[in-house]
């Protein structure tokens, strides 16, 4: 089992196994679903994922790239 704690402005870090499973990066949205006493967490998969060609195709991330197309 995997355990994480709360701190007092009720945050928390997802454990590392956790990320690694749901494939997280940073600024990845997430989703909670509420079950009677359970959560379930999964990772936001609609919408603008397949309209950003910069998260698709990593290699065309760098800062340069981001100037370089923001006006298209």
């Amino acid at each position: 089992m995997i355990v994480s704690k709360l701190t007092s402005k009720a945050q928390t870090t997802i454990p590392q196994p956790v990320r690694a499973a749901l494939r997280l990066e940073p600024g990845d949205e997430l989703l909670y679903q509420i079950d009677e006493r359970r959560v379930i967490l999964t990772k936001a998969g609609g919408g603008g994922a397949t309209d950003d060609p910069f998260r698709t195709f990593r290699e065309w991330g760098s800062e340069a790239d981001t100037k370089a197309y923001a006006g298209l």
